[in-house]
Parts: structure tokens; sequence; C-alpha cells
């Protein structure tokens, strides 16, 4: 049997690679679940072109509350998406950062910040919606979405259709395609990081 001996490059390469793929992996839900604020997490999907209160993001009335800003659903969402984003791109990167330091690498930031845009312009995609219905058209997914929903209790007593949340067939997606692309952001910055190490050394 042949083996190949693989450089030092390559070695580094992956050793960095599987790293951040570990990182990433372990700290999505605390970043994706608990580091999101509740309204970013109800808000992030609406769309639409009619008015709702910024801060809960329920419907504006006839007369809008004073001194409460308004905007429109489609607007609601997005700024629910990029605070979402933010928040998760800040915990997976200084993850990234505190491993890999503690480890002895100084991870370049250029490369950590290649990944890190991976990350969050793919999971800002996801999280608002069309991309994630896309992508269950394309993998054929539309009856999973539409039959694996779930039901939520309202304050009153009253139950209503969850299509998003726990226990639904969005969430498994979303989870999935998540994780899908953390390894390619891994193996980006990975990439990058070895690239970068190259041209100091020459």
């Amino acid at each position: 049997m042949s083996t190949v001996a693989m450089d030092s490059t390559t070695v580094r390469a992956l050793a960095l690679a599987a790293a951040l793929l570990a990182v990433h992996g372990e700290l999505h839900p605390a970043a994706d679940q608990l580091a999101q604020q509740n309204r970013d997490a109800i808000g992030k999907r609406m769309r639409g072109r009619h008015l709702v209160y910024a801060d809960t993001g329920e419907l504006v009335g006839d007369v809008p509350e004073s001194g409460r800003r308004t905007l429109t659903a489609d607007r609601h969402g997005l700024e629910c998406t990029a605070r979402h984003c933010a928040s998760y791109s800040a915990v997976q990167a200084a993850g990234a950062l505190a491993v890999t330091r503690a480890l002895g690498y100084r991870l370049p930031l250029s490369a950590l910040a290649a990944g890190t845009a991976v990350n969050a312009v793919t999971h800002g995609l996801l999280d608002r919606g069309p991309a994630l219905e896309a992508l269950a058209r394309l993998l054929g997914k539309q009856e999973y979405l539409a039959r694996c929903q779930t039901v939520r209790p309202e304050e009153d007593g009253a139950v209503r259709a969850d299509p998003y949340g726990p226990g639904t067939a969005w969430m498994e997606i979303d989870q999935a395609s998540h994780r899908l692309v953390s390894v390619t952001a891994a193996a980006v910055t990975a990439w990058l990081a070895v690239r970068t190490d190259r041209r100091r050394v020459r």
C-alpha cells in the first residue's frame, strides 16, 4: 500500500479547518438561539408594506400610538435579521479567535473576517425566509415544510399553527443548512489563514 506524505502546510490547514469547524458547530446553538433576542426571532421573517411597531412588530392600528417608532413589516424583518446576524457572527468570531489563541495560533484577522462574512451573509439569507423556501423547492421538500409543522398556545388559551419554530421541518432544514455553511466557512478561513502564513515567512 502506497502512502502520500503531507507537507506541514497541508497538516496545518487540516488541523485549523477541523478546529474551526468544531468551534462553529458547538457554538452554533448558543449563537443561533441563546444570543438571539426574542423580538428578532419573532420578527425576522416579517414581510409586507403594512406598518408595525419597531419594538414589538405588532400591527399599527388606525391611529399610531404616540412616541412609538413605526416602520413597514419588510423593514422590521430586515432589521431583526441584521441584529440577529450581528450577534450570531460576534459569538462565532469571538469563539474562533479565543480557541485558536488559547491553542497558540494567531488567526489572521483577514481570514477570520472572510469566514465570518460567509457565515453572516448566508445566515441572513436563510433566516429571512425566501432563500430557504427556494432551497426547499430545489430539494423537493415543499411537502415536508407544509406537513411538518406544530401548534403553539396563545395567551387566551387558543392555539395557532407555527410553521417555523422548534419541532418543524423549517427548523430542521434551517439548522442543517447553517451547519453545511459552517463547513464552507471553516474551509475558507483555514485556506486564507495558511496562505497568509506562507506570505509572512517568505
